[in-house]
Order: C-alpha cells, then structure tokens, then sequence
C-alpha cells in the first residue's frame, strides 16, 4: 500500500484537493496540525497535513512518475548564517542566482501540476530573494558587538546603546555593517544628533536674566564669574555690555564676599538677595541699566527637597523671561546625573550648563541623561581660569571628546558647522 501526504488549510480542504486532483476512492490514515508556506519560520500559517491510500490501485501517468502533486514540493535553501559562513560577500551575488535559476527550472518541471503549486513556490521564492537580497541576517553582526563596546567604554547608558544599535540594525544594509569605518561613521553622526545645543529665544525681553541652579560643588560660583567677566569686560568679537551679579547664597560661609571681591576685580556690581521681595525689587530697580542679570544661587543636595523648596520660592520673584540652567559636573555618574535632573524638574530649567569637562574622560554619560530627558546644552567648562575656561557648547566638542572613535574633524565639523547649532547669542 502506498501513502500519500496532501496539505490544506483544514482537513476539508484536503479532502476537496484528494478527490479533485485524483478523482479515486482514498481513505485518510491520519492528520496532524502543520505550519504553511513561508521561508526560515517566517510568514507561514497555520495548516492540516493527512497522510492517504487510495483504495484501488491506480497507473500512474507519465507526469505522476516523475512528480506527485500531493507532495509538498521542496528544495534546499541555506538559511542566511549559512549563507555567510560557507560564502564571502562578494560570492552572495552569484550564489543567489544560481538558486533562483533552480528554483524557477523547479516551477517549469512542475507547472503541471496546477496554478495553485506553481504560485505558493513563486510566493516563497520571493520571500527567499528578498532575504538572500539582504545578505543573510544581521542580528550577530560583529558591527554591534563593536558598536556596544564604544558606546560601553563612554559610558553611555543602557537604554541609549540600546536605541543605537536598533537604529544600526534597521538602517543599515549589510554590506555598510561589514565595513567598519561607514559604521562608525553612521554611528558618530547620529550621536551628533542627539546632541541638543541651547538656542535663545531672540525675540525675548531686555534685560536677560540667566540663574544657574544645581548641586552644591559644581562650580556654579566660578562660572557665573566667567560668563560676568566675558560679557561685562567684551573680548575681541563679543563688546562689553552691563552686567549685574546677585547671589541669593547668604548661608555658605563667604559666599557673598567671594562675588563681591570677584565683581570688584571687575568692575561688575554685586547684589545679595535673601528672599522673593528682594529679588524682585533688585532687578526692578536695575533693570533700566542693566543687560544681563547673572544670579547664582545656594549650592544644595538634590536629596534635600526642602530647601531646594526654599530656594525655589525665592527665585519665584525673578520675572518670567529668566532662563534657568542646571550645572551639572561631567564628572558625576550616572546614577547621579539622572537623580539631579530630575529633582531639579520644579524650576522649569531650560538648559544644561556643564562644567569640569577636564576632569573626565568620558562623556556618554551627560550625552546618554541630555538625550533622554530632551535637555540642550549651553556652555561647557574645562578649568578654573576666569574667563578663559568657558566655551560655548558644540556637538563638534563633544564628538571630539568621545574615546575610540576615528574622529573626522572635517567631516562631522561639515556635518554639525559653528555658527548654526551651535551658537549662543547674549546680544
């Protein structure tokens, strides 16, 4: 007794294909749940297979012989790891239209066996170009296990490696994953672009009110002393415009003082302001002859929420327009980062101001906190010299900083030019 194998979407269907492609008394033997079509798991549905015997002996035409339409009709592809382990890229090419040349001799030899065969091979053979097309699978590319690495030794958080390495994965073809350098390229690039450069509002109000808020340690101090001495005193391409410093820091031992001997030096007046009134009445009353107001503030833990409360209702006597930047150290971690920025979110801050950039060598961590909690940038600081150790933030600086990457400077400077982005205008 001979056994045959049909296949259907259910037992019924089997049945309907038995009788019209035989026209013989059968009897189904067994059936079994099967997955349909498809090619490496992918795009199949789900499907009956019965095995049968015919009841009566039957001759078996000269197409029969060499093919049973009832069989499913098979032939062996490589999956795509296959594919890569036994041909190099260039051979991909060849190798693929020597299958589908087989694959469609295949569908010749067996166009008799009705439309509905011929057409679930082409369906099939579609699916097998098109994954061949891309030159295997890309899920084990060596090119992501690199581009973990660098982004690993920056310290770039786990949830922003993760989205670079979808973002490889997706858009790029298999071919640019082989090759290093358009990989990291890609990569540096779109770094870049998750780098967010503070752009004032150019048709805000006079005067400008900057406050810097932050943790105690960060050099708030200092850097409102570098952005008084820059504007208040000019340098070659910025003219000098009035400046006037307040501090609300009354509590931290010569606080006060440290401004008034700073602001003496420079010729830059000095106010001390310990409660909301106060600050409201020091900047109306200055306001007429005044550019910018720098106002520097109590330097406390993040953890300590009310008297960053405090601080708060004090600073709510500064008028709208004033721009709130969080300072923030590139030396803290991670951990640190993301707990500061968020414990300050009640002062609505505009942007990051992030000082100390010589004292770390990497920076994925600031990228990887800006990034994810939609924050620019605006200054960053590399020292503690009075005014030189101040820069206007750039992608570019931060690129150029990153360890283990082949920087281009030409080419990314070309991709992300000073003068656009990258720009902070106080005038």
């Amino acid at each position: 007794m001979e056994m045959y194998i049909e296949q259907g979407a259910s037992r019924m269907d089997c049945e309907l294909k038995i009788a019209s492609r035989y026209n013989r008394p059968f009897h189904i033997l067994s059936e079994k749940e099967v997955r349909l079509g498809g090619f490496m798991g992918l795009f199949s549905k789900p499907g009956v297979q019965v095995e049968f015997y015919f009841s009566q002996p039957h001759h078996k035409s000269p197409l029969m012989q060499n093919y049973h339409a009832s069989a499913p009709v098979s032939w062996h592809v490589p999956d795509s790891a296959e594919y890569r382990q036994r041909y190099a890229p260039g051979d991909l090419e060849e190798e693929k239209k020597k299958v589908l040349a087989a694959a469609k001799k295949n569908i010749g030899e067996i166009s008799a066996g009705g439309k509905e065969a011929s057409q679930q091979i082409l369906d099939s053979l579609n699916e097998i170009k098109e994954k061949i097309g891309n030159g295997g699978k890309k899920e084990d590319h060596p090119a992501f296990v690199r581009a973990t690495g660098l982004l690993k030794a920056n310290d770039f958080s786990d949830n922003y490696i993760n989205g670079m390495i979808e973002r490889l994965r997706k858009e790029l073809t298999l071919e640019q994953l082989d090759n290093n350098e358009t990989a990291e390229d890609r990569l540096l690039e779109w770094i870049g672009e998750s780098i967010s450069i503070y752009r004032e509002d150019e048709d805000m109000r006079k005067p400008r009110i900057m406050v810097l808020v932050g943790p105690t340690g960060v050099g708030k101090t200092t850097t409102i002393s570098k952005l008084a001495a820059i504007y208040g005193i000019g340098t070659d391409e910025i003219p000098a415009i009035e400046v006037r410093m307040i501090t609300i820091d009354a509590f931290r031992i010569c606080a006060k003082e440290q401004l008034e001997q700073i602001g003496n030096i420079m010729q830059i007046p000095v106010s001390c302001v310990v409660n909301k009134q106060d600050l409201k009445r020091e900047i109306a009353l200055h306001s007429e002859d005044t550019d910018l107001f720098l106002i520097d503030t109590i330097g406390k833990s993040p953890k300590d929420s009310s008297k960053l409360g405090e601080m708060k209702e004090i600073l709510d006597g500064a008028p709208r327009n004033a721009e709130f930047h969080l300072v923030i150290s590139a030396s803290t971690k991670t951990s640190d980062i993301e707990d500061i920025m968020r414990q300050f979110e009640p002062f609505n801050y505009k942007s990051v101001l992030l000082t100390k950039m010589d004292e770390t060598d990497r920076i994925g961590n600031i990228i990887s906190a800006l990034a994810e909690r939609r924050k620019s940038v605006s200054y960053v600081t590399d020292g503690q010299t009075v005014p030189v150790d101040i820069k206007r933030a750039s992608v570019v600086r931060f690129l150029i900083n990153l360890d283990g990457f082949k920087v281009n400077r030409e080419k990314i400077e070309a991709r992300f030019p000073p003068g656009e982005a990258d720009q902070f205008k106080w005038r």
